[in-house]
């Protein structure tokens, strides 16, 4: 669609900083907008159960997926009719998720072979993690706002860094466009 990696990395990078602009003045639209994607999510899954379901010779894996398929339809209702409730049970998910995966990373600090320095940064990535999961834990509804603006703030960074290299793609004679004319 672009002629040159530079073109797309600064389409990609404006866009992102569109996005993050977006999160971070109207984290609400962000959370719900998390939430739609939750239910198109789970409606899917649904279609994708029942087509499992009608595709299985067994009587057993038929229900099976049947249930499911309905689970799957329940939870994308539920987050359409309860867009608050929806948000704070995945703020909670996340927060499980950041908790274990520090508890995680702290294990894998203290295995056996890890250089000092490598134990340091998972030490510090296991703390950090954990205590992102408790504060989740301890307020999600802030919790749910902080990771609209986190969304946001990430693709602030992330588009001002996209449109750089892709600046410096152009002004420089793009070695590694050259690499690969048509990546994008």
């Amino acid at each position: 669609m672009f002629s040159s990696l530079s073109t797309s990395l600064v389409v990609r990078g404006i866009l992102a900083v569109v996005v993050g602009i977006v999160a971070i003045a109207w984290p609400s639209v962000t959370i719900l907008a998390l939430v739609i994607l939750f239910a198109v999510y789970a409606f899917m899954d649904a279609g994708i159960e029942a087509a499992r379901a009608f595709s299985s010779a067994n009587a057993g894996p038929v229900f099976g997926h049947l249930l499911l398929g309905l689970l799957d339809v329940a939870a994308g209702v539920l987050a359409i009719a309860w867009p608050g409730i929806t948000a704070l049970a995945l703020t909670i998910v996340v927060g499980v998720w950041a908790f274990i995966g520090g508890i995680i990373a702290l294990s894998a600090a203290f295995m056996s072979g890890e250089t000092a320095g490598t134990r340091a940064m998972l030490i510090v990535d296991g703390l950090v993690m954990i205590a992102f999961g408790v504060v989740l834990f301890a307020a999600p509804n802030v919790g749910a706002v902080t990771l609209a603006l986190l969304f946001g703030l990430f693709s602030l960074i992330f588009g001002v860094t996209q449109i750089v290299t892709g600046a410096q793609l152009r002004r420089g004679g793009s070695a590694f466009d050259q690499l690969t004319p048509n990546a994008v």
